[in-house]
């Protein structure tokens, strides 16, 4: 039989280009790959489902269905926290259909059929970066097609890449993972996102559209780690103008404390929250480091909230797929 096993990776999301239904096109997302934290899952056939990981054994369960194959014995390595801002909900799905498919000898096509697994409705980061990893930028879904309603699992499409590109070697991305409640997700997360759909101005997303096209992207083009931190910073204020009044301020507590604490820090380019957070990334570069995680602890600390640090790199590869043939 095969054994496969597939390794996932942490993503960091800045925020949307808009999120008014004054605008032709909405959502819109932009973020990073990261090389770590990861996620690692292994499966070989087996007749029906065997998992300990309950959140594992649900997507398996959807994916043996997706492939119409017998089922999987799956075990999971290494799973970072979720509901955080670090986008494991996509990395734990997808890897579990990946490694599902693999271990019967079968392909399949990620994009297609993560609506079925219920990822990529909003965002399309987390797949694109499961798929390819490097800085993303997608292009959003038609308002017309997309309202404050997300659609029923598997009615939409994952948003198509807009703009990708290699993040430099040299960058680095602090993250401070407060020990707070977990952001929204699911139901809580989808009624969140219709009252902030339902009267979100336009008028950020057409500050956003200038950020993005004359900051981000050109800083990601020309390889400013110093430029990008401060443009993606600017996303990130800019989205939390929108999701003030569902989170409790621009950042949600105690992000907002953790942010102003590295803004004031030499070694960070800019900070913001991930997604709905808790996680607060810092922009930085292999100089600065050390300085960089010392100020994300100095942070912490400040605020008077117990937590973690890391420093990550960017991760200019997809997801790890690893199979091997046991004779049993």
């Amino acid at each position: 039989m095969t054994r496969a096993s597939v390794t996932a990776f942490a993503r960091l999301h800045f925020g949307f280009c808009n999120l008014s239904l004054a605008r032709e096109r909405i959502y819109g997302s932009l973020g990073v790959g990261l090389d770590r934290p990861t996620v690692s899952v292994s499966a070989t056939p087996a007749d029906g489902v065997t998992c300990e990981h309950s959140v594992v054994r649900e997507f398996a369960e959807r994916a043996v269905d997706l492939l119409d194959v017998a089922g999987a014995d799956l075990s999971v390595e290494g799973a970072f926290p979720r509901h955080v801002g670090l986008g494991s909900g996509t990395q734990f799905a997808l890897a579990t259909l990946v490694a599902v498919a693999r271990a019967h000898d079968r392909t399949v096509d990620v994009r297609a059929l993560a609506p079925d697994l219920g990822r990529g409705g909003r965002s399309g980061v987390g797949v694109a970066t499961f798929q390819h990893g490097g800085f993303v930028l997608d292009a959003g879904h038609p308002t017309a097609r997309f309202t404050t309603d997300r659609p029923a699992v598997g009615a939409w499409s994952v948003p198509p890449v807009a703009a990708r590109h290699a993040i430099p070697e040299d960058w680095r991305f602090l993250l401070v993972v407060p020990e707070s409640p977990s952001g929204p997700s699911g139901d809580a997360e989808d009624r969140s996102m219709r009252s902030v759909v339902e009267s979100a101005p336009p008028a950020p997303s057409d500050h956003l559209a200038g950020v993005i096209a004359r900051r981000v992207l050109p800083a990601i083009t020309e390889g400013s780690a110093e430029r990008f931190g401060a443009a993606v910073a600017e996303v990130g204020r800019l989205n939390g103008s929108w999701y003030a009044d569902e989170q409790g301020g621009v950042y949600r507590p105690p992000a907002g404390e953790l942010v102003a604490a590295l803004d004031d820090a030499p070694a960070v380019y800019g900070a913001g929250q991930s997604s709905w957070g808790p996680v607060v990334y810092g922009v930085t570069d292999a100089d600065r480091a050390v300085a960089a995680r010392e100020a994300g602890r100095d942070a912490l600390d400040a605020a008077g909230v117990d937590g973690r640090v890391l420093v990550a790199s960017g991760r200019n590869r997809g997801a790890q797929v690893d199979g091997e043939r046991r004779n049993e």
